[in-house]
């Protein structure tokens, strides 16, 4: 009789601690089990080898507010065992400013020191939880003020969602190589010359963004074309939404080339994504702004579509 007393005493005990273990549970699993419609940010895995989606809910503030409120939640300990925080304790924020929609943070030097899978994975978990701010399209790094560098020296600049592959839970990011179409201008800067360009990229890099690049770049030397963007000019972004793919540079892109005709320029860019990539139409913004008239003579109102008139037989 007393043992069944023992017993029935027992069952109650039990089945707290059963419950309370599946508070446990249900609680840890909570933020990494998001759901549509759930607001998040992007954290690593326990491993730290890839991505995670927590849930995490802006505020109201500021677009400011917002940025430093996400930064935090990027630095916070967690206690949960199926995620880390991206930005590692010993890396320092200097700072953050917003500029035409562009967030930039500035890192200590230590950011610099991150191995090199690490620092890829730290950069995607927070440019993608920042993109998750309705006023943020684009971030770029810094590191003690100057610009972050890729591996082969080349300033990264403004980064969006286009520049990372969706790879939760696993390792980011290979290299490959590929061939582009490019359209650069001819001596003249009154014609289009096609140039067959042999480039190795990043794949978290869209396809999009790494035309645009390379058409900031130029032509090499000794391929008897020439520029048509503005070397000065600073690519803010580059997106694609349905067929229409959407460049955005700073006002020092209005300053055009000289001797390079405003036609020559518009549609290199345009000729040259809508030959490299599946768009069909192309939108070029200053700034965040449509309502533009580049050097007086392009209406970039609207989104512009592959124009062959320019383009130069150079068969002939």
């Amino acid at each position: 009789m007393m043992a069944g007393r023992r017993k029935r005493k027992a069952c109650p005990v039990a089945l707290c601690i059963v419950l309370c273990m599946a508070f446990l549970f249900s609680a840890c699993a909570r933020r990494i089990d998001v759901e549509p419609g759930d607001e998040f940010i992007f954290c690593l895995n326990g491993e730290r080898t890839g991505l995670v989606r927590v849930r995490f809910e802006l505020s109201d503030g500021e677009t400011q507010e917002q940025v430093d409120e996400v930064l935090e939640e990027l630095r916070k300990p967690s206690e949960d065992i199926h995620y880390t925080p991206p930005i590692p304790e010993g890396v320092p924020i200097k700072g953050t400013t917003i500029n035409y929609a562009v967030a930039t943070v500035d890192f200590g030097k230590e950011y610099g020191e991150l191995p090199s899978l690490e620092e890829k994975l730290v950069r995607a978990a927070v440019v993608q939880s920042l993109l998750q701010i309705p006023e943020i399209s684009g971030v770029s790094f810094t590191v003690e003020g100057e610009s972050l560098k890729d591996t082969d020296g080349s300033k990264i600049g403004v980064m969006n969602e286009n520049d990372f592959v969706q790879n939760y839970g696993g390792m980011l990011s290979s290299y490959e190589e590929t061939t582009l179409t490019l359209y650069f201008t001819d001596e003249s800067g009154e014609m289009l010359v096609a140039r067959n360009v042999k480039v190795r990229y990043n794949s978290n890099v869209s396809r999009e963004k790494l035309i645009v690049e390379k058409l900031v770049n130029g032509p090499g030397k000794g391929s008897g074309a020439y520029a048509t963007i503005n070397p000065t000019a600073t690519l803010l972004s580059v997106t694609v939404k349905d067929d229409t793919c959407y460049v955005n540079f700073d006002k020092e892109f209005l300053s055009g080339v000289d001797e390079v005709k405003p036609e020559t320029v518009i549609y290199s860019i345009v000729n040259s994504l809508i030959a490299g990539s599946s768009v069909s139409k192309v939108q070029i913004t200053v700034n965040g702004e449509k309502s533009v008239k580049y050097m007086e003579a392009v209406d970039l109102s609207q989104p512009l579509e592959w124009d062959g008139s320019l383009i130069k037989n150079e068969e002939d």
